[in-house]
């Protein structure tokens, strides 16, 4: 299996309903589908998971000043 990525440009309210989204099917009976790019993959996480913030500041002469905030959720499949 491979890593999927996906990338796009969202208003602040666009972002914060994807990760409503994503926190309700956390929520719900265990498994859940997520859908990048042009795939669907199915997840079923446990109980516990693993979870990583990350906070990143970058500034550039070309690019300007720059943030990023990253959230990772990760486990082992049951």
């Amino acid at each position: 299996m491979g890593k999927e990525l996906e990338a796009f440009d969202l208003t602040r309210d666009e972002a914060a309903d994807k990760l409503e989204s994503l926190a309700a099917d956390l929520r719900g009976d265990g498994s859940f589908d997520v859908n990048v790019d042009n795939r669907t993959v199915h997840l079923a996480p446990p109980e516990d998971i693993g979870m990583e913030l990350g906070v990143r500041e970058m500034s550039s002469l070309l690019r300007g000043d720059r943030e990023a905030f990253t959230v990772k959720l990760e486990w082992k499949p049951e």
